[in-house]
């Protein structure tokens, strides 16, 4: 199973020197990946997601490149095809990209995006996307989208949904799945593991989707426990309500190397490929630490 991270996009005090750091210190390490999450209203420090993943790009060599998740249905897919294409390039071909719907509503708001009907938007987006990346132009008398991504036919899609009836929709096009689990259950993932199976079956395809799993952890020095549940708090309570991100946030337990290290595990266990972690903090401990659990 690999291991990636996800870059601390919405962190108090982060800068240039810390963002820089965290991408050079993954693609050291013994990681596969570097994401980033896409959000657009919520705390005051909160980074572009296509920005910070330019920058890992231009600054690694090795890792690979991943939004997760690129909330589609907010953006014009067309924008989106060039934006990912241009990531492509500009990594050398290591881009792999998460799509999926988003649950904030005011995020789609504060962009003029429509929040109804973004399920089946998205599935006719991913379908334009691959048109753009294979030359054709976006409309007749109109000259192609450039430029071309390194591997023909784009980088690999994965959706980042949970429910049977997205799972359907994906299973279409998707090459894979990203099952996230706010507290590192592997039953969870697995689950979704098990409905993209289902679904891939039922569009009669012969490959496996790929399985992707996720979770959110602390491994700082001080306060590790109180800073994984400030996290999921002030992240969860926009969407959720301030009642349900706090009962969710007092339950999270993966703020020890032995309950992260029984985390990772399990995630094996249940067959995951490969698995991203969302640090609480951007102190470098919660990468040194990871890797020393490794």
């Amino acid at each position: 199973m690999e291991i990636g991270f996800c870059l601390p996009y919405a962190k108090k005090g982060l800068n240039r020197d810390i963002l820089l750091e965290w991408c050079r210190r993954i693609d050291r390490g013994p990681f596969s990946t570097i994401s980033c999450g896409e959000r657009i209203t919520g705390p005051e420090d909160t980074y572009d997601m296509r920005v910070l993943l330019s920058a890992a790009a231009a600054v690694t060599e090795r890792v690979s490149i991943m939004p997760t998740l690129y909330v589609l249905p907010m953006h014009s897919a067309v924008r989106a095809a060039q934006e990912i294409a241009s990531l492509d390039v500009l990594s050398g071909g290591r881009v792999r990209v998460t799509v999926g719907y988003g649950g904030r509503e005011k995020d789609y708001a504060a962009v003029g995006a429509a929040y109804v009907g973004r399920y089946q938007r998205m599935d006719e987006q991913v379908a334009v996307m691959k048109r753009i990346w294979a030359g054709e132009p976006p409309f007749d008398g109109a000259d192609p989208v450039g430029p071309r991504p390194r591997r023909p036919g784009g980088p690999p899609i994965y959706g980042g949904v949970m429910g049977p009836k997205s799972m359907a929709r994906i299973a279409a096009w998707a090459d894979g799945v990203y099952g996230f689990s706010v507290s590192g259950q592997a039953a969870e993932v697995a689950n979704v593991f098990r409905m993209a199976d289902a679904a891939w079956a039922s569009r009669g395809r012969t490959e496996k989707p790929r399985r992707i799993g996720g979770f959110w952890y602390s491994l700082i020095a001080v306060d590790a426990e109180e800073k994984l549940k400030q996290y999921a708090f002030d992240y969860m309570r926009g969407s959720t309500g301030t009642k349900i991100a706090r009962s969710i946030a007092d339950g999270l337990t993966l703020h020890t190397p032995e309950a992260v290290r029984a985390a990772i595990a399990s995630m094996r266990a249940v067959g995951c490929e490969e698995l991203l972690l969302v640090p609480a903090s951007a102190d470098f401990a919660e990468i040194d630490r990871v890797a020393d659990l490794l």
